[in-house]
């Protein structure tokens, strides 16, 4: 599949939106990635999937023997990427705000590839490289849908099936608020409180 073609489908699906957003971050930008819009379709799912383990450093693939995704933006992408890649599978959550492992997960004295939908400025990715590290593990990269190309403080590769990039903005500085447009927060984080 070529790139052109992957976004494509996620055009086609409404999975890529343009407009004024407030991101997850807190920031602000004039697109907004929703994967859960691509991912109703579970075949194409796990079609990109498998297009994504194309991407990856076969050598840090070969050492990984875990794949973590942050809930809940990430399980979807987590679990199909990790059935394409054939490795186990956990998730880390929030639970009074804080990323955690539960339900008798354990990363440790594994090798994990972190597994999310977009990445942006990566701060879902620390959290859950945070998690991962307290419980024993080692984290080689992060593999994504997206990249959106902007402000990612993770510091370790990021193999990604798409690089969008796309403009943002601290709030403060926003562009698209000093033109009065106005803003939706569709985020996960957001929709929750």
């Amino acid at each position: 599949m070529t790139e052109q073609e992957i976004l494509d489908k996620f055009i086609d699906c409404g999975a890529i939106c343009n407009g004024h957003f407030k991101l997850s971050s807190g920031r602000h930008s004039n697109v907004y990635v929703q994967c859960q819009r691509l991912m109703e379709d579970a075949s194409l799912t796990f079609e990109l999937a498998k297009e994504t383990l194309n991407k990856v450093d076969s050598g840090l693939f070969k050492q990984a023997d875990l794949i973590v995704s942050p809930a809940i933006g990430g399980i979807t992408w987590g679990f199909a990427f990790a059935l394409a890649s054939n490795k186990r599978y956990i998730f880390a959550e929030r639970v009074d705000g804080q990323m955690t492992l539960r339900r008798n997960f354990t990363a440790k004295a594994c090798k994990c590839l972190i597994c999310e939908d977009v990445v942006t400025t990566g701060k879902s990715v620390n959290e859950v490289k945070r998690v991962v590290e307290a419980d024993g593990g080692e984290v080689l990269g992060v593999v994504c849908l997206i990249d959106r190309g902007q402000n990612n403080q993770f510091d370790g590769p990021v193999f990604s099936l798409l690089k969008y990039p796309s403009l943002s903005w601290d709030p403060n500085d926003c562009e698209l608020c000093k033109k009065g447009i106005e803003i939706t927060a569709p985020g996960s984080r957001f929709l929750a409180k």
